[in-house]
């Protein structure tokens, strides 16, 4: 104790507080351990650190087996004014990664409920729907004083649709959602230049580029899986490439023919996409879960809450970790609900938490000399 916390003592590690004893002059058989089950119980050095990648928690993929049968929504915005609109709507179905975005003045229950249903006259009622906990797709406290809030719920249940939704302490839920949020605003990035205020009238050529592109995932386009045939671009009719010309030069009867093997080869073409996701998913979560800690919660465990608002509004010198507090139940995928001396219950995300070690300083044996005659 004196030499890690102790006025020289600085709370290092367990190897450099070994060191120091050793420096000291002092020598016992259970050193290192004694050293390691010091720091470990240390109530300050576990107040202090970061969270890493290491400390999240194991993926859990959500696979759809029809397509558009499972849809994710997310609002992109606010950016800078573009004919009077300020943020874009996208959806994505979760098995084809066909995406259908609107650029639109606001981003209230209202204008989401007019863009679901024209969805569903194009695509059909899914079997469910995947949001945020948005106040334009689910604010329980807000929709008492803002009717148009329970609009949304209304259409849910005009069609038949479920909706799920992400946890406001992991949107992350929601992940296919966020990539393709990212590659839409990157297509839009790069095509908009310098003059940004006309991103609205890009904003269709960049869901075509988008919708033609290769699919890792799928192991495809979302286009070719959804139509059954690949997208012509621009440049094939316009230099004339082969490919293109063998298509347009078909005779009725012939062009008819290849369209039906087309559209009999498309249910194996899905089956083969659903396989091709099941396997990159798979192994997507085996490299992601490698690299992390096995960390296991269980009810009446005490722990560390990690507070990262505070990288956002930093305090020098002021520690991230508050409590201890007590774990009263453990969900599915990752979701802890913590109790606290006053007030109430509250869920968090296990990738903020870390066990506590009660902070008790551990009784060290001292050995016993007739054990070790050579010891004076």
């Amino acid at each position: 104790m004196a030499c890690h916390d102790g006025p020289t003592g600085g709370h290092h590690g367990a190897n450099y507080t070994a060191r120091k004893v050793f420096d000291s002059g002092f020598f016992w058989p259970t050193i290192y351990k004694d050293a390691h089950e010091l720091v470990k119980n240390c109530n300050s050095c576990q107040h202090q650190g970061k969270i890493s990648q290491r400390d999240e928690m194991p993926q859990n993929s959500i696979q759809v087996c029809e397509i558009f049968d499972v849809w994710g929504i997310d609002f992109m915005g606010p950016f800078p004014s573009s004919k009077g609109n300020k943020y874009i709507l996208v959806a994505v179905d979760y098995l084809s990664k066909w995406v259908e975005a609107k650029a639109l003045p606001t981003n209230d229950a209202r204008v989401v409920c007019k863009f679901l249903k024209s969805l569903f006259a194009r695509f059909g009622a899914p079997r469910a729907i995947i949001s945020d906990r948005g106040t334009h797709f689910c604010n329980d406290q807000f929709a008492k004083k803002n009717k148009s809030n329970d609009q949304f719920a209304k259409v849910m249940l005009k069609y038949g649709v479920t909706h799920r939704l992400s946890t406001a302490y992991h949107p992350q839920t929601s992940g296919q959602v966020e990539v393709s949020n990212r590659g839409l605003k990157r297509i839009l990035e790069r095509t908009v230049g310098e003059n940004r205020t006309f991103w609205s009238d890009k904003l269709d050529d960049a869901l075509w580029a988008f919708r033609t592109a290769y699919k890792t995932p799928i192991g495809c386009t979302p286009y070719k899986l959804v139509y059954g045939k690949a997208c012509h671009l621009p440049i094939e009719l316009e230099h004339k490439a082969y490919w293109a010309l063998k298509h347009t030069n078909f005779d009725l009867k012939t062009a008819g023919d290849h369209r039906k093997v087309q559209l009999n080869e498309l249910n194996e073409l899905r089956d083969e996409a659903y396989e091709n996701s099941l396997i990159y998913k798979e192994k997507t979560k085996r490299i992601h879960d490698s690299k992390i800690k096995n960390r296991v919660f269980n009810i009446g465990d005490r722990v560390l809450l990690f507070n990262s608002r505070l990288k956002i509004f930093s305090g020098k010198l002021k520690t991230r970790w508050s409590g201890p507090f007590t774990i009263t139940q453990v969900f599915p995928y990752g979701t802890v609900e913590l109790s606290q001396n006053s007030g109430p219950n509250f869920k968090v995300n296990g990738h903020r938490i870390k066990h506590y070690f009660g902070g008790d300083v551990p009784q060290l044996v001292v050995p016993d000399l007739q054990t070790f005659p050579n010891v004076q």
